[in-house]
């Protein structure tokens, strides 16, 4: 398989699940011939990367460093699940303080050694959060940084493709926007059940409004369910999704799901959270949401949740006040 680049796809937090599989995965899909896994702890990434050499992949320059400054010289693309993982019991929110020191030093491991990279993608939790830290920190163009947040599209698609019992390709234009996770907006103005709209099915004997409210709840709490039957965070889909984000800003296959991206418009302001985007080699862009009047007041209260995170992160002294951003990212 020829590789969509020769250009440095780097790794960060290779050692983990959600890393070790977005290394497979960046292979598999041929991102480039030249990938650089990096993490701290050197023995579950020594591990990681032997895994990859037994697979016998061809095509691809595998190397491996716990060094920041060998990982990230010379990176173009970067992809970071490099933060703490959730555990039973806690949210997204509960990783919010560590994760976001490790947000600092990623953004500014990327404007020490990497300062003309492309493209970052962001997965550890919150990462609304932590990507928007990344962005502050990294004084990239806004375009340049994007978030996971097709997760919770995704899980829409599946929980009503078990509902009505069809195949998942059936069930189109499922959405979710705002902040990932609990708080996120879900949409069903945009969804489509085998061509049939959705908003035309809810309150009936197919779907009732309690039956969609509690699927709402459903989906937004997937990543908690994922934790109860398997001990451990989601890793596989994560890891799947946010190489497939790389693959687009790489020029290669579309990404066809929501993602998070910095707005600072008329509505939302600096802040990063899941809009409508298209993803290609310029970068991530984004189209204001429409919805209905609920849908939208929905993605008002979300906005509103990343808000209070952001200023929390502000309080605690781990980024300047929002006035004082340009001082370190001019394009913010």
């Amino acid at each position: 398989m020829k590789a969509l680049t020769n250009e440095k796809l780097l790794i960060v937090g290779a050692a983990g699940m959600i890393g070790s599989n977005m290394l497979q995965t960046a292979i598999m899909m041929g991102l480039s011939s030249n990938i650089c896994a990096y993490d701290p702890y050197a023995p579950a990434l020594e591990g990681a990367v032997e895994e990859m050499y037994h697979c016998g992949f061809d095509g691809v320059d595998l190397t491996w460093t716990t060094d920041p400054k060998i990982a990230f010289e010379g990176a173009k693309y970067i992809v970071s699940s490099g933060g703490a993982a959730r555990k039973a019991g806690m949210t997204r929110e509960d990783l919010l303080k560590g994760n976001a020191e490790i947000a600092v030093e990623l953004g500014k491991n990327i404007k020490q050694y990497c300062p003309d990279a492309k493209h970052v993608t962001i997965v550890f939790n919150p990462a609304d959060i932590t990507g928007l830290i990344t962005l502050l920190y990294s004084g990239l163009k806004p375009s340049q940084v994007s978030t996971l947040a097709a997760l919770d599209s995704t899980r829409l698609r599946t929980a009503l493709a078990q509902h009505f019992n069809v195949p998942q390709d059936k069930v189109t234009g499922c959405r979710t926007y705002g902040g990932h996770g609990e708080q996120m907006a879900v949409f069903a103005s945009t969804t489509k059940i085998d061509g049939r709209p959705l908003s035309e099915i809810i309150g009936t004997e197919e779907l009732s409004e309690k039956a969609w409210e509690d699927m709402q709840k459903y989906v937004t709490q997937g990543g908690k369910r994922i934790i109860d039957l398997r001990g451990r965070s989601s890793f596989q889909s994560p890891s799947y999704l946010s190489v497939a984000m790389l693959r687009a800003a790489m020029g290669g296959e579309n990404f066809p799901w929501p993602s998070g991206t910095y707005v600072n418009n008329n509505e939302f302001s600096h802040i990063m959270m899941a809009m409508e985007t298209h993803i290609d080699k310029d970068g991530v862009t984004f189209k204001d949401v429409k919805g209905t009047e609920k849908e939208m007041e929905a993605l008002r209260h979300s906005y509103e949740h990343l808000c209070k995170l952001r200023n929390e992160v502000i309080d605690m002294g781990i980024i300047p006040p929002v006035e004082e951003w340009k001082k370190i990212n001019p394009y913010l």
